[in-house]
Order: C-alpha cells, then structure tokens, then sequence
C-alpha cells in the first residue's frame, strides 16, 4: 500500500518545486532535519543520553584527577595509582552506544577517548634507543622469595652495571651476596635494601626516612664515565580497607624525606631505584616525581607494570634519574617475587 502521508522534512521537499519548477531554497532548520534523517532520525541522538554522560564524567575524572580529595580514605590517590584503567571505560561505553545505536553516546565517547590518550598515549609508543653508559637493574624480591639464590642469578643475567634490591630478609643476604659474588665484587646491604656493583661503591649508608628502620640507601657508584649517585628505596606498604580507605600516609611521610635527601644530594648525576609503592601518577610522590624522570615514561616502550606479577596493574617499582639521560627502560622476565624486576639503560 502506498504511504498515505509525507515527513514534514519530505513535504518541505516537495514545495522546494512549483509545477516542475525549481522553487525557493530549503530553511537552514529543513537542511538540519534532513542531515538527521539521513543519520537515522532524531531518535539516535535522544537515545544514550545516560551513556554520554557516562563518557563526559569519566573525561572529567582522568582531567581533573588531581582535584579528587584525599582527604577521605585518600581516595585521589587511589585513583591516581590504577589511573591508566580507566580507559576500559571507553570501549564499554562504546559498546553501549553501538547497542544503543546511540549518536549522541557516540560523539560523546570522544572525550575521554581525546583525554586518555593525550594523558597515556606517549606510553603505548616504543621509544627505547640502544646503547648507553650504565645499565641498571631494580628488583623487590620478596621477602618470602623461595629461591633466592635463583632469582640473583637470573637478574645477573641482565648484564646491568648496578643492581638495587628490596625487601631483602636478614636470612636471605648470604644467599644473594654467594650468587652475585662472581658477576658483582662490589656490594652493600643497608638494612633490608642492597646495592650490587661492577664499579667500586663509596660512601654508602641508610638514608632516613622516618619508618625506625633502614629501608632507604644511599651511595656513590665510580663509573668509568664518572660519579653517580644510587639511591635504593623501599617505601613503606599501603592498604586497602574498607573502613579507612587507601591507607598511605607513612609512605607519604617517606616520600617527602626521600625528596629532601635527593634535593640535599651533591653529585650532579643521581639515579633512584627502588620500590616506591606508588605511580608516576600519585601526587603523594610529588617530592621525588617533580625533580626526577622515569625512564619507563621517557624512554620505555608501554606502562612497564610491575606490581603483581601473575598480572601486573601497577608501575610501583621505579627507576627515576636527574642529570643523566634515559637511553631504554623495560620490564625483565618474572622471578620467584611477587614483583617483576625493571631494567634502565642511561648515557651521560
């Protein structure tokens, strides 16, 4: 049966003729109702409305992330340590829109899209060089480790110049010193962190960092190329409870000294391995993150997540350097840890 009726936008075509004749040129409002029809009709741009907002406030999250207040259960700094997730937002909502046959959701969709990868995109992109003046190599490698001696040979493996150790139990030392005697002749455990050497270490000793015990260190590595500072850290744990939030505020405390002692450091070349319990992102870490570059960030190839791993989420292991310039910087194979250990290449 042939339609008894017109659009309205049809019946405005329709008078855009006179007997054959062309007639006057269609509104700027007929030209939009037709532009709509052809996209499908007004309805796809009603449809989804929830879902654009959806988009607009995970934009806003990933922008204004350092507005969310820490004052409750630190929750901006939650947020800032899986920050990069949530760009799995992206693809649900845009899984919505397609279901939804949502226009608007669509259109929506770019603005977290444009955040994320102007936050994160230089992380995706390989930008690993080749060659460099020292390697470094920073592992945690749990204190419940149950092979100790494997995991030491199996970083020494790396070929790196300096390696720097975390969570290093009283009982295991003697374990790892017999491992990396042959490849390290250079070594100091301060603590329960440690540094490996090929090059001669002076000056070595705990940096305070208010925790009561030693789990920072400090010490000046002679490279052929000259002095540079190492530093080895391990910032004190945070938690996740329910009734109190990200628990952090000791390992903010760390992180401040940790900062001032860097600031105080003479040499001019400092590289800062350890496992800082926090991301590039967390504002907590401002004191060490403003004066110093990751070498994941400047010269890595992806987010480098090291923290857990059977299935990293997190870069809570760090290598930072100031007055050097990283060269590459990647993730090494899993050991027996719970975390992977990280690897730096560096030239003067």
């Amino acid at each position: 049966m042939a339609r008894a009726y017109m659009t309205e936008a049809e019946s405005e075509t329709a008078r855009g003729e006179v007997d054959g004749r062309p007639g006057p040129a269609p509104s700027s409002a007929v030209r939009f109702r037709r532009v709509i029809a052809r996209l499908g009709g007004e309805g796809r741009w009603r449809r989804g409305l929830l879902l654009a907002l959806f988009s607009v406030l995970v934009a806003l999250l990933m922008a204004l992330h350092s507005r969310v207040p820490n004052r409750v259960g630190n929750l901006g700094s939650l947020l800032e340590t899986f920050l990069p997730w949530a760009g799995l937002a992206i693809p649900l909502l845009l899984l919505g829109a397609l279901l939804r046959r949502s226009a608007t959701a669509l259109v929506a969709l770019l603005l977290p899209a444009v955040v994320w990868v102007d936050m994160f995109g230089g992380l995706v992109t390989d930008k690993r060089g080749t060659g460099g003046d020292l390697t470094v190599v920073t592992h945690n490698v749990n204190a419940d480790n149950p092979d100790p001696a494997g995991t030491a040979r199996q970083l020494a493996r790396s070929g790196a110049e300096v390696l720097a150790l975390q969570e290093l139990p009283g009982r295991s030392v003697a374990e790892y010193e017999k491992a990396l005697a042959d490849a390290y002749p250079h070594h100091t455990v301060q603590g329960t962190v440690g540094l490996w050497s090929k090059y001669p270490i002076d000056d070595a000793g705990p940096v305070d960092i208010g925790i009561g015990w030693t789990r920072a260190m400090r010490a000046t590595v002679a490279t052929p190329r000259g002095d540079v500072a190492v530093y080895g850290a391990h910032l004190p744990s945070v938690r996740v409870k329910f009734e109190a939030g990200f628990t952090a505020r000791q390992r903010d405390v760390a992180s401040d000294l940790l900062g001032e002692a860097i600031v105080a450091e003479p040499v001019e070349r400092v590289v800062l391995l350890g496992d800082l319990n926090g991301t590039m992102n967390d504002r907590a870490l401002a004191s060490v993150t403003s004066q110093m570059r990751s070498t994941q960030g400047a010269a890595g190839d992806g987010f480098g997540f090291s923290w857990p791993a059977s299935f990293p989420m997190a870069r809570i292991d760090q290598i930072m350097v100031k007055g050097v310039e990283p060269v590459s910087s990647w993730t090494l194979p899993p050991t027996a840890s719970d975390h992977l250990p990280l690897a730096a290449s560096v030239r003067w």
